[in-house]
Formats: structure tokens, C-alpha cells, sequence
């Protein structure tokens, strides 16, 4: 029998079949369906980077800009390196009309990969 774990009987399995799921709903234009499959499995494990970036996406794309600024900055406290969390989350800032720590994480995140996107949304050259 597989091992579960906390009351709602979760396995290593269906965490990762709620997250693929997941990442199909997001993908599928259904951010809000992504979350709630995503809010089980971040309940049982508060420590899943990928989770919570998932999720910070999915709020992004349900333009929940609040919680997804607290799950990408959550993403960048335990991965300050995390390219891709400083440009969401500066995207996340410039749709807040916030352009000063917008202009930091896409600076952050350009300095951290040269993706010819962070570098233009840095205003670096190309």
C-alpha cells in the first residue's frame, strides 16, 4: 500500500499528478483551477519551490497580482538565483504600476541569465 501522508491521504504520486494537472490547467487558460489543485499540495508541503512558482503564475494569469507578488517573493527567499521568479515578479510589479522594483527584478534577473527577453526588459542591449 503507498505511504500517505497528512489527513487528506496524499502519496508522492498524486502530488505529482496534481501538479502536472496543474501545469495543464495553467496552460489550458484555467489559472483558478490550478490553484486549487495547487493549494492542496503546497498545504502538505510549504517547502515545493516549484509549487509555489506555479503557482505565483497562476494568480499572475488570474491577475491575483497581490498573492502572486507574495508567491514569487516567497520563491525568491529560499532561490535568490531564480531568474525566471525576479522577471515574474517584475512583471507582477509593472502591472501594479509599481516601475522602481520592477526595474530591480527585471535588472536582477538579467543579471542572473541573458534571456534576450530579461535583457530587453532591463533596457540592456541585446
Amino acid at each position: 500500500m503507498p505511504q500517505t501522508s497528512g489527513s487528506r491521504g496524499r502519496t508522492p504520486e498524486t502530488d505529482v499528478i496534481d501538479f502536472r494537472a496543474a501545469e495543464q490547467l495553467l496552460a489550458a487558460r484555467d489559472p483558478r483551477g490550478a490553484v486549487k489543485l495547487l493549494d492542496g499540495l503546497i498545504d502538505a508541503h510549504p517547502e515545493n519551490t516549484a509549487a509555489r512558482l506555479l503557482r505565483a503564475r497562476a494568480f499572475f494569469a488570474a491577475a491575483q497580482l497581490r498573492p502572486a507578488e507574495l508567491e514569487f517573493s516567497l520563491v525568491l527567499e529560499r532561490e535568490p538565483d531564480n531568474a525566471y521568479a525576479h522577471f515574474a515578479l517584475a512583471r507582477t510589479y509593472e502591472r501594479q504600476a509599481r516601475p522602481e522594483p520592477a526595474k530591480r527584478h527585471f535588472r536582477l534577473a538579467a543579471a542572473l541569465d541573458p534571456n534576450p527577453r530579461y535583457l530587453q526588459a532591463a533596457r540592456f542591449e541585446v
